[in-house]
């Protein structure tokens, strides 16, 4: 076994409870060595005492409780309001995985970008086959409102966190993309700052890549989106409120650009120009970087019943008078039926072969492949197809036959509203665990800002399934998170 200095981590008490099996541990390999770029960290952790691990732990929760770093659960009668959870140990990726991983991500936004231009516009590619019009047409999130308008530059997708994880054989695939609102960026931010503040030495030794940039280049990607004519333009963070799950987020994001943050109470539309109400009268807006769902943006245009939006704001989006980010139905391109359709979608719009993988997705309106997978509930992971959060989810080993036998149901009175997947048991990273560390599965979600140029900051959330066996990551399921470091060597 493959020591850290004198140290055989594996043997120390505090991997007592450790164990490798048949997933990728992304810090030992499987015969229980430590992968290099993580030698400097565990020989650091675990030369620490653990009352020094503790007190570094308590200083992060005092740090994310002083910032408010929360979020919201809905549905839970404990109480909504929590703390982020967040683990000590950073999640490493090596400068060559993130080259492979970037781009990647930089075909993949490109090729959906251009796929929701066409479906808006010609409809070339569901004209040739390569995607089912009733996939597109029959998504809820499908806007015909949006056929036909000329969106500023031809950007739909400004701000996309895409969910990676890592297979068996050490290779990253795509789990599922968010081109609506994605949320979470503040989370990989706010921990950085924590980490470096906590581990500056440590930080430094392992060369780790910077990404404290993003902010600004969120702020320079909404400003190349600008109506023309408006050099110097009017950016504001549109939320719903303080009731919202990601409030902490926006306000953050505010501050961190230098912007205002607006409630739909805040604009105003007048002959089709949308202003914001100031303690010195109206100013025009020109960018709304908006945290709010398609249908609540404006009531006149959408759901009538919304007071979270702007009336008469579509219209002045139409006039292109004001760009919206992300644009309006930009949710057809991320539903996960559309999903399995992405390799087709790359290779017709740029001729190449993906660079990042899809995961096996079965499509249950193809009545053979819902019957198979009606057979095999209990070893298939079944997803709906516009939820997001972990919600609407059945992950077959770990259901009961009530629970598949309701989902059974569900999906033979409406095929089209789910998908199904092989439950994959995708990688592992160290955790602390009280007092000493386990294994617990992780993805990876980074952020790709996309204006006049992609732009990828090294590194993302790394969130964390916490409860032992679990492979739910989302916050809203009892998931938590772990700062991302992409190595510079």
């Amino acid at each position: 076994m493959t020591s850290v200095g004198s140290l055989n981590p594996l043997d120390s008490p505090a991997f007592a409870n450790y164990f490798l099996d048949d997933a990728y541990d992304e810090m030992f390999s499987s015969a229980g060595a430590v992968r290099p770029p993580y030698a400097p960290l565990i020989e650091n952790f675990l030369t620490m005492s653990q009352d020094e691990l503790r007190r570094r732990k308590h200083s992060a929760d005092v740090s994310f409780l002083n910032q408010g770093i929360t979020f919201t659960v809905y549905g839970r009668n404990e109480g909504t309001e929590r703390i982020f959870p967040h683990d000590l140990l950073p999640r490493l990726i090596t400068h060559a995985e993130w080259a492979h991983i970037e781009k990647g991500l930089t075909q993949r936004i490109t090729a959906l970008n251009l796929f929701l231009r066409d479906i808006y516009h010609e409809g070339r590619i569901l004209a040739d086959g390569l995607v089912p019009r009733e996939i597109v047409f029959s998504c809820k999130h499908f806007r015909r409102q949006m056929r036909g308008f000329q969106v500023p530059r031809n950007v739909y997708i400004a701000v996309v966190g895409t969910d990676l994880i890592r297979l068996q054989n050490g290779e990253f695939v795509v789990l599922e993309d968010n081109l609506r609102v994605p949320s979470g960026v503040s989370y990989m931010l706010t921990s950085r700052v924590v980490m470096k503040r906590i581990f500056p030495q440590l930080f430094r030794r392992c060369h780790v890549r910077s990404i404290e940039h993003y902010s600004q280049s969120l702020l320079a990607t909404l400003r190349s989106l600008a109506p023309e004519g408006r050099p110097e333009p009017t950016i504001v963070v549109l939320t719903p409120g303080v009731f919202n799950s990601a409030y902490f987020e926006h306000a953050y994001l505010a501050r961190q650009m230098g912007i205002e943050l607006v409630e739909g109470r805040d604009l105003v539309t007048h002959d089709n120009v949308v202003y914001m109400r100031t303690t010195n009268g109206l100013r025009r807006v020109d960018v709304i970087y908006r945290r709010i769902d398609d249908d609540f943006v404006d009531p006149l245009a959408f759901r009538s019943e919304s007071t979270l939006g702007v009336p008469g704001l579509f219209n002045a989006y139409r006039a292109g008078n004001v760009t919206l980010s992300n644009a309006l139905g930009n949710g057809v391109a991320d539903d996960k039926a559309l999903y399995a359709y992405v390799p087709q979608i790359i290779k017709y719009y740029l001729g190449e072969d993906p660079v990042l993988n899809n995961v096996e997705t079965y499509l249950l309106t193809d009545r053979v492949q819902r019957q198979h997978v009606l057979a095999n509930l209990d070893k298939l992971v079944v997803k709906a197809v516009g939820e997001s959060g972990g919600y609407g989810m059945l992950i077959g080993p770990h259901s009961s036959a009530e629970q598949r036998e309701d989902f059974a149901r569900q999906i033979e009175a409406d095929p089209r509203n789910f998908i199904a997947q092989p439950t994959l048991n995708f990688s592992r990273a160290p955790c602390m665990i009280d007092d000493h560390l386990e294994p617990r599965h992780v993805d990876l979600r980074p952020y790709i800002l996309f204006g006049d140029r992609v732009t990828i900051v090294p590194g993302g959330l790394t969130r964390v399934a916490l409860r032992k066996g679990s492979l739910v990551v989302n916050s809203s399921q009892g998931g938590g998170s772990k700062d991302t470091w992409v190595l510079n060597e």
